[in-house]
């Protein structure tokens, strides 16, 4: 009974100082500061929204700086610590630099980038800019049911860490994965011919990930696009932009939801609770479809369906 009676009283003094903690972040005394990037647009107007989110979530004092090329970093280090700043949410490649010279003590909650470094993120919590491919073989499945393999072309360097995670995706779906490694534009663009060669339109699709290397914009897109429609084999992306040339369909960032996230790391961190060390994929996301490309490849998507996407090509 002691036992129980003590078990009983460490819960309740546990969940009374996460309490005291959550009070004093939203009294302002737990700050939290967002490092992004001093840019054009239109990635302005991205960050700018994200921050938007943290702000409506936090619902405590956010202090923002903007990074540009000559910040006096010493300078900076200083002000966050005097005014006792506990997190520091860094936006984009500037953000990420900066934060990294900061002092040691200092918790780093990362967001807006595509992705890091497998050695760098394993000291980071953080969410990435790439859509969390569990959602979008839900959305394969949902749309094209009868879909079994799924073929992705991709460069290491850039996303072995989101190809384990899309592996365990797959299966939860029961799709087979087919990922084919790419290390420069030549090799990539064989794969894909090779791909598009073999795939069955009734039981294949292609998903293209947010890749340099294997998505180039201006020398894959083209190709794929093309073969896409005079085959009939579905692509689906992690770029709204692909949609508009012809992709099936695509999830983008929700940055107002993503802002939201980025927060709730950030005060979790502050109130003590548990910190997941590295970069997740992004679950806050927005959906588009082409209802040209649905249609040329016999999918009829109906009106209902398409409520639920939020942009829909080509517009009504």
């Amino acid at each position: 009974m002691n036992v129980l009676r003590l078990e009983h009283n460490t819960l309740v003094l546990a969940a009374s100082e996460t309490m005291a903690k959550r009070l004093e972040i939203q009294e302002g005394k737990g700050q939290i500061a967002v490092l992004y990037p001093d840019i054009g647009e239109p990635y302005r107007s991205i960050f700018a929204k994200i921050i938007e989110g943290i702000q409506e979530r936090a619902r405590t004092q956010v202090n923002t700086y903007p990074i540009g090329s000559n910040n006096n970093m010493v300078e900076l280090s200083a002000q966050l610590k005097r005014l006792g700043t506990k997190v520091v949410i860094a936006l984009g490649r500037q953000g990420l630099k900066a934060a990294s010279g900061l002092e040691s003590d200092t918790v780093v909650v990362v967001g807006g980038v595509l992705s890091i470094p497998e050695t760098e993120s394993r000291n980071l919590t953080g969410i990435s800019l790439t859509p969390d491919p569990a959602l979008l073989f839900a959305l394969l499945k949902k749309l094209l049911p009868g879909t079994k393999r799924v073929t992705v072309i991709y460069d290491p360097q850039h996303n072995e860490w989101l190809l384990k995670i899309a592996r365990e995706a797959a299966k939860a779906q029961g799709l087979e994965l087919v990922a084919h490694e790419a290390h420069d534009l030549a090799s990539a663009a064989r794969l894909y011919d090779a791909a598009f060669a073999s795939a069955d339109s009734r039981v294949d699709a292609i998903w293209l990930p947010q890749d340099a290397t294997t998505v180039d914009e201006d020398t894959i897109m083209p190709l794929v696009l093309k073969d896409s429609w005079s085959r009939g084999v579905p692509v689906f992306s992690s770029s709204f932009l692909h949609v508009k040339k012809g992709a099936l369909f695509a999830l983008y960032p929700d940055n107002l939801g993503l802002g939201h996230d980025l927060a709730s790391s950030a005060l979790g961190v502050i109130a003590g609770e548990t910190r997941k060390r590295g970069v997740l994929p992004l679950r806050e996301v927005l959906t588009a479809v082409n209802l040209r490309t649905a249609s040329h490849i016999g999918l009829d998507i109906d009106y209902q369906l398409q409520r639920s996407f939020d942009f829909v090509f080509p517009e009504p």
